[in-house]
């Protein structure tokens, strides 16, 4: 049988743990899979979760700068914010798929 102080102790670590995975998931971060990022995209800042591999295509790379010329670094967002249309980013991510 556990003692008191043991109880306590196992309780708070799995309050912490509940905590963490809830901060996580509200921030965003606990969605993104291992390899991939969360980009915003159009008007609305849709969130779209994209594999890192595209960065190194070169039709991503022209989004990407047009994208540091329309918000620079230090966007509000506070994500990576792209200023093209939702179906632009749609057919783009598609034809990368390929």
């Amino acid at each position: 049988m556990m003692k008191t102080g043991n109880r306590i102790a196992h309780a708070t670590q799995k309050l912490q743990r509940s905590l963490s995975q809830r901060i996580r998931m509200a921030s965003g971060i606990g969605d993104v899979p291992k390899g991939h990022l969360a980009v915003y995209v159009g008007e609305n800042h849709k969130r779209f979760v994209i594999p890192i591999s595209y960065l190194n295509h070169p039709l991503f790379k022209d989004l990407l700068d047009w994208a540091e010329e329309e918000f620079g670094f230090n966007h509000s967002m506070g994500g990576l914010t792209i200023p093209c249309s939702e179906n632009y980013f749609i057919t783009l991510t598609s034809c990368l798929n390929q």
